[in-house]
């Protein structure tokens, strides 16, 4: 008998074949349609005689003793017609494999919760002392409402001939699962298509070290996992926490997370829209361009044949003299002739009866050359050559004398140099006989204005001169003597040092309790001991300036004596995370504080520096006696929320 399986198939008379998913080593993942039920399901089919067929089915009945909203149940289990087959719950979703592939990682928060979920899951069917087996990227799949489920519980380490109860991998797998959303790679024992996680000298790579802003507290419990049983350093608030459990897993991720509200919201919104329908845009379409062409009659069958240009119109007599005649219309003859484009249509005048159409033509001659341009007149380059016999210049006869010495003023004259008896200015015959001989009016003037400035700039040269001899200035005033001599240095400006006889004091305004904030220990934080520490008062609620947070904030403050510039304050802190806010000011705070502060930041460590900035710009100093250190969120501790403080230093000059 046939053990093929084709879409359209129908197993054990109820389950009809759609699509096939998958298809490895001999067995196919197919979804699947219950004609009974009317739903869709997963269904895993191998061959009756396959050696996994056993191994199968005794994984499905462990899987369905599992019940678990976040776990796909296991429907059905069977062998028949030559196949053996298992039915689960259909889910939809995307997987961790392909949301990290695609999207990237998913922030320390998210990571968290996603992995609380799966050690929530995965701590349910190991109390029922029923193990994964093969728990990687693949089977956490996250819905469109941010839910995660888990899929392939017993069954896909059956399809790979893993064998049942390993608890131990499931454990080693949950640390690979947060691993793999912090940092997008795969640590994990199990395969997995996600890239692997980078190793050094055979050892994977913290998640701080793959990427830059995981929190530590993720970072340790990742390594109490992987390296349960050897020496290592734990993290301070959490030195005897168990991680051996995945119930004791799930309990550091949520103690981690604190309020675990909207986060299956920003789950969801992590999804990439990567199975989303796009709308298809196709191109404009260009319009037709339409040809015009004889219609033919109703009867004839002959194809429409291009138009030829129209006979051009005779034109009629006019029966009635008395009536104005009209212009005449062209034709398409007269316009042939006229420049145009190839192609122009032609169209007649419907009045007169003519509809048809035809096409202008480019003349068939080219029109002629352009007339050639004139020669200019050929100007002789030097005087012409005096008549044979005749001398090269004869005197002329009309200069007047211009003085007792009896030269005379050819220019006054209008003297021709080339004057050879052909004509020129100073010619009887010529047409300039009678303009008159005239000087350039206002020249004489020039020449004395020009003649008046060489003489001043020369006496002014002399004059600066001269002072500048005597020691002077231009001006021949006295010069005074510099006092002192000029430097290129600048002076160093002073570094911050810091502050000593700082006076400690804790600041609660909104307390209810008269502002008891372990004042008899607050001095600890200001006595350069970071043994000693301050701590706030333990609250069960988390601290935020929204509500429906207890209020806004708790605080230290700092008394430096007397006004001076703060240039940074150094905190040594005791748990993370913690948002902390600076405020200086000239006298004791006694209200909570509003308004921007000067220097703000999240504390994911234990040490922190904070450089107050002023709001009249970088460049302007702060200054005041008092120094608020204001804690506006507190890290989670065991039995609800505080914050400690080692030391505090405040340097400034």
């Amino acid at each position: 008998m046939t053990t093929s399986t084709r879409p359209g198939d129908v197993l054990a008379g109820r389950y009809r074949l759609i699509d096939l998913l998958t298809e490895s080593r001999g067995g196919r993942f197919w979804r699947a349609h219950d004609n009974v039920l009317e739903r869709f399901v997963a269904l895993h089919v191998i061959p009756e005689d396959d050696h996994r067929a056993p191994l199968l089915l005794a994984a499905a009945r462990e899987s369905a003793t599992v019940l678990d909203a976040r776990i796909l149940r296991v429907l059905d289990a069977e062998m028949r017609d030559g196949r053996c087959f298992v039915v689960n719950e259909w889910g939809t979703g995307t997987s961790l494999d392909i949301l990290v592939t695609h999207g990237g990682p998913l922030g320390p928060r998210r990571s968290a919760w996603l992995a609380a979920e799966v050690a929530g899951a995965i701590a349910t069917a190991h109390s029922r002392s029923v193990a994964h087996g093969r728990l990687n990227p693949e089977n956490v799949l996250i819905d469109r409402l941010g839910a995660v489920r888990l899929i392939g519980l017993c069954v896909d380490a059956a399809l790979h001939g893993i064998p049942a109860g390993r608890i131990e991998q499931d454990r080693q797998d949950l640390g690979g699962i947060l691993y793999c959303s912090l940092t997008g790679t795969w640590p994990g024992p199990s395969d997995s298509i996600v890239p692997a996680a980078p190793h050094e000298h055979d050892a994977v790579l913290s998640p701080r070290q793959v990427r830059a802003g995981v929190p530590r507290p993720l970072e340790l419990l990742w390594t109490d996992i992987t390296e349960a049983g050897h020496p290592r350093r734990r993290w301070q608030a959490h030195h005897d926490a168990d991680v051996s459990t995945a119930s004791a897993v799930r309990d550091r991720l949520m103690e981690f997370l604190g309020d675990p509200n909207g986060l299956s919201e920003a789950l969801a919104g992590s999804i990439p829209p990567i199975n989303e329908i796009r709308p298809v845009v196709l191109p404009q379409v260009p319009e037709m361009t339409i040809r015009d062409f004889e219609r033919p009659a109703p009867d004839s069958d002959d194809p429409p044949a291009p138009l030829e240009p129209a006979e051009p119109a005779e034109p009629e007599e006019q029966e009635d003299p008395e009536e104005p005649e009209e212009p005449p219309i062209p034709s398409v003859s007269d316009i042939v002739d006229l420049p145009t484009e190839a192609g122009m249509p032609v169209f007649g005048d419907p009045d007169e009866g003519d509809d048809e159409v035809a096409w202008l033509r480019a003349r068939s001659t080219p029109p002629p050359p352009p007339p050639p341009f004139d020669e200019p007149p050929v100007r002789p380059l030097f005087a012409p050559e005096p008549p044979d016999g005749a001398p090269p210049r004869r005197p002329r006869t009309d200069v007047p004398d211009a003085g007792p010495t009896g030269e005379r003023s050819l220019a006054a004259a209008g003297f021709w140099p080339w004057d050879t008896g052909a004509g020129g200015p100073g010619d009887p015959d010529s047409s300039d006989a009678t303009a008159e001989n005239e000087a350039v009016p206002g020249r004489s003037w020039l020449r004395l204005a020009m003649v008046v400035a060489a003489c001043l700039a020369l006496l002014i040269g002399v004059a600066v001169a001269f002072n500048l001899g005597r020691g002077r200035t231009p001006l021949g005033a006295e010069r005074e003597e510099p006092t002192t001599s000029p430097t290129l240095t600048t002076p160093a400006e002073p570094t911050a040092s810091p502050l000593v006889d700082v006076v400690a004091g804790t600041f609660d305004p909104l307390g209810t309790d008269g502002g008891v904030e372990n004042d008899d220990a607050v001095a600890l934080a200001v006595d350069g001991d970071p043994s000693t520490t301050w701590s706030t008062s333990t609250y069960q609620d988390q601290l935020g300036r929204t509500l429906p947070a207890l209020k806004s904030g708790v605080g230290v403050y700092l008394d430096l004596g007397v006004v001076r510039e703060v240039a940074a304050v150094d905190l040594d802190l005791v748990g993370s995370p913690t948002e902390v806010e600076l405020y200086v000011s000239d006298d004791a705070p006694t209200a909570a504080p509003t308004g921007q502060p000067l220097a703000s930041d999240t504390v994911a460590g234990d040490e922190i520096t904070l450089e107050p900035e002023s709001p009249d710009g970088s460049r302007a100093a702060v200054t005041g006696r008092y120094v608020l250190v204001w804690f506006t969120s507190l890290p989670v501790v065991s039995d609800g929320f505080r914050a400690g403080l080692a030391e505090v230093v405040v340097r400034g000059r």
